[in-house]
């Protein structure tokens, strides 16, 4: 949970750690991996709720765009940054040269092109498209302007001389530029297949081109989800993989238990639900640091009860983060979340946590209540007032919204409506502020603390509760302009202040998405 006071100081973030479940390979009758068809199958816990690269913000989403789409640069197995359409780059102070592979192609056998990089990023902040993550592209040349309809999208600092050279001018220095654009949102996107789609690109396997490694195969929207290995990808022969299916899309962890139990997917993800169950058939739990942060948002837009602060003080003290790691989510490996920063990240010399430690969280259901009095007496209210509470509709979804909905009822008296959604309903009501609190996740973009520190800038619109404050803007500014790492910690403490098959090798777990990365992975018979 999270929330920023005067101070700036964060309520509670806690960071999330996949428990996994691997059993013993019970024989060549396994559903789960197909040796001579090379197929793994796995499980999807939602429908992918958009699949245009300029547009898409989540994780499920970004997973498929992983293996089916491929970047200027990608990472590989040992976390390496490594060339992917890009065969050689040179980043500058004030801008990048990026030289492309002659064998990157299209799924229709069209080469890819520095012009398909050109429209892709330009598309990206146009407003007209109304790309959350926009802001992303803002160190190249006039991109913030741009987004804010104050320049054309053809000023953009990218453009196209030769078809294999694409040059990018920054507004600022941007040292870590190659590893950002191995991000969904710099995904190259043909021009003239996109706009032959008119405004229907990413609904249906039909209406994309890939470039990645596989290709969606079929889509059955809310069932089932294939990809195919992809016979024009440039670096096929370093394909095994010839199908990754996800015959069953659902957030019911139990569910995905008895199909992994079934040996019908390959991965099973454990909570406080089904840990129990993995433990009595003393399967093998492999632990993996996900790399995410999940809070609680307040929603500050005009006229919401949770503008006000002394409100969003009282729901903060009467919160304890150690009780809610412990008791509700009751998995090992998650921790108390003290801070906006996952506890891996580098700062200038050791562990960024280490060079700006967090405070300790205080819980205090008196001062809490002081709070609470003060702030209805600002808002003019005689009771405690009624508060949204947004969530998902899975079983861990709930047990937490009922959770939260019990605390505040017994410290406070307050009354929380849980408001309970499909995945990509949730989505859009917190795009459109249609909450109070809303259960929220974050996972890195790129491994830099900036990917953590930006989120409250008043500028991300991935900031769904619209938190405005000028001093941490200030201080997001500073850490984006310098290119001094210990000025750059200096400026993370003012933004702090204020599952796997065994048959299945070389599956990357990784912090950025698509995680898991199944492209490179291979079949053993044990």
């Amino acid at each position: 949970m999270m929330r920023f006071g005067p101070a700036g100081r964060p309520l509670a973030l806690l960071l999330s750690c996949l428990l996994a479940v691997a059993a013993p390979f019970s024989g060549a009758a396994d559903n789960a991996v197909d040796f001579e068809g090379r197929v793994i199958r796995m499980v999807l816990p939602q429908e992918p709720p958009q699949l245009d690269s300029s547009k898409a913000t989540d994780q499920v989403s970004t997973r498929i765009l992983g293996h089916v789409m491929e970047a200027l640069t990608r990472f590989d197995g040992q976390g390496r940054l490594v060339p992917g359409v890009a065969e050689r780059w040179e980043i500058r102070n004030d801008g990048a040269t990026f030289w492309l592979r002659e064998d990157a192609r299209w799924s229709d056998g069209s080469p890819v092109t520095a012009a398909d990089f050109v429209f892709s990023w330009r598309h990206a902040v146009d407003p007209k498209t109304a790309s959350e993550y926009a802001f992303i592209l803002q160190g190249i040349e006039n991109a913030e302007a741009i987004s804010q309809g104050e320049a054309p999208i053809t000023s953009l600092g990218v453009r196209a001389p030769e078809p294999r050279r694409l040059e990018v001018r920054f507004s600022r220095a941007l040292a870590y530029f190659d590893k950002l654009v191995a991000f969904a949102t710099f995904y190259p996107l043909k021009e003239s297949f996109y706009r032959d789609r008119d405004g229907r690109y990413g609904a249906d396997a039909e209406d994309m081109l890939f470039n990645g490694p596989f290709v969606i195969e079929r889509w059955d929207h809310g069932a089932r989800l294939e990809m195919a290995k992809n016979p024009h990808y440039w670096d096929q022969d370093h394909i095994y993989l010839n199908r990754i299916e996800f015959p069953y899309i659902t957030a019911d962890t139990n569910a995905a238990l008895n199909l992994f139990k079934d040996n019908r997917i390959i991965l099973a993800a454990l909570d406080s639900e089904t840990m129990e169950n993995a433990l009595d058939q003393r399967w093998r739990i492999e632990r993996f640091n996900d790399g995410s942060a999940w809070y609680i948002e307040f929603n500050h837009r005009e006229g919401r009860l949770t503008q006000n602060w002394n409100l969003r003080r009282a729901l903060a003290l009467s919160f304890d983060t150690y009780e809610f790691i412990n008791r509700v989510i009751g998995t090992p490996g998650n921790l108390p979340g003290l801070s906006l920063y996952p506890s891996y990240l580098q700062g200038a010399k050791q562990r960024l946590l280490q060079e700006i430690p967090p405070p300790e969280p205080v819980t205090d259901w008196t001062l809490a209540r002081e709070h609470l009095h003060k702030a209805m007496a600002e808002l003019g209210l005689t009771e405690p007032p009624e508060l949204v509470l947004l969530t998902g509709n899975s079983p861990t979804a709930n047990k937490q919204a009922e959770f939260l909905q019990t605390l505040w009822k017994d410290a406070l008296g307050l009354t929380v409506r849980i408001d309970r959604q499909i995945f990509k309903q949730r989505l859009a009501k917190m795009t459109a502020g249609d909450f109070d609190l809303v259960a929220a996740g974050w996972g890195p973009d790129y491994l830099d603390p900036l990917t953590f520190g930006d989120l409250f800038a008043s500028w991300n619109l991935n900031n769904r509760g619209r938190y405005d404050n000028p001093e941490l803007d200030a201080c997001v500014r500073h850490a984006q302009n310098s290119v001094d790492p210990e000025a750059r910690v200096e400026a993370f403490g003012c933004i702090q202040r204020i599952v796997i098959h065994p048959a299945v090798k070389g599956a990357i777990r990784r912090q950025t998405s698509p995680d898991p990365d199944l492209a490179r992975a291979w079949l053993e018979q044990p």
